[in-house]
């Protein structure tokens, strides 16, 4: 039987629903987490990846929302591998909280309402071929500026934006698209930040570039500067700078580390997964599964030793 936590409680996922009437569910006021945690066959355990990370992004951006919930990070964290045991997951999964207003109401605001959380488990593979690499188009969308919906925050209604470009990026043939800000600069994917090599120089967009502050990326930066001894520079970047970069990737906890390998028909490199995007693929992916002990911290193991 597969469980997942609702409203305080673990329940068969055939019970895990929400009312139509769900105030949340109409206006998009949820704001949501994505986790991944990973099996090691060797050690016969499965990892939580970067659990505290997302768990305190989560009650900060619902508390922005005025979201306020009786959960600690730690709580959380012992929630997600109490799930997990439950559903006895003994290989890849992705994590889904989501934290709501439960009340049947219709009055599109933040104040008056009582939040909650669900917390459900999804065998997801692999989102993007990270193994091939992937074709992106620049997108006719621009990325939600921050005063209008804040793209650093994971609400639920923000996302019609990544919709949309998602959509018109897989009708025109590609995987997936790149959204430019208001301003005309590169923000990020619909779904993931994004780097570019350039000179041997890695160069990713700034937080106020209007770009979700993601929690892979901060590592990817951490293991480009520490592993491969790359420069990171964070800055505005160009639209035209996509079409003459060595190499491109994408990150997140969904695309992990993806490599681009074409632009708007333009060829990235030459046209294959990069020196630098590959030595980072190998370092990222053993690290994910504890096979690498200085970035056991990045880490929570599920099943007691």
């Amino acid at each position: 039987m597969e469980y997942a936590f609702f409203e305080g409680d673990f329940v068969p996922i055939e019970s895990a629903n929400i009312n139509i009437k769900t105030n949340s569910f109409h206006y998009g006021t949820a704001i949501f987490e994505g986790l991944r945690a990973y099996w090691n066959d060797r050690e016969k355990q499965l990892y939580i990846l970067f659990a505290r990370e997302h768990y305190d992004r989560l009650l900060r951006n619902a508390g922005a929302l005025f979201m306020e919930l009786p959960y600690s990070v730690e709580d959380l964290v012992s929630i997600t591998r109490e799930l997990l045991i439950r559903n006895e997951v003994r290989q890849d999964v992705y994590i889904r909280p989501i934290v709501y207003f439960r009340d049947l109401a219709l009055t599109p605001k933040l104040i008056g309402y009582t939040p909650e959380i669900a917390i459900y488990t999804y065998n997801f593979g692999r989102y993007l071929d990270t193994s091939q690499g992937i074709r992106v188009k620049v997108s006719s969308w621009r990325r939600n500026d921050d005063n209008s919906i804040p793209s650093r925050w994971k609400v639920a209604g923000a996302y019609i934006n990544s919709a949309l470009a998602k959509t018109e990026a897989l009708m025109a043939g590609y995987d997936e698209a790149i959204l430019l800000n208001s301003q005309g600069y590169v923000a990020e994917g619909s779904g993931e930040n994004i780097f570019l090599i350039r000179e041997g120089r890695a160069v990713t967009p700034a937080y106020n570039e209007h770009i979700l502050e993601g929690i892979t990326r901060n590592a990817v930066i951490t293991l480009l500067k520490n592993e491969l001894l790359v420069n990171v520079e964070e800055r505005a970047v160009a639209r035209s700078e996509l079409y003459t970069a060595e190499e491109i990737f994408l990150t997140g906890t969904a695309a992990e580390v993806t490599p681009v390998v074409e632009v708007d028909n333009r060829r990235v490199g030459k046209g294959k997964i990069g020196e630098i995007t590959a030595q980072l693929q190998d370092i990222y992916f053993r690290a994910v599964r504890g096979e690498i002990e200085r970035y056991r911290s990045w880490l929570t193991p599920v099943y007691e030793k």
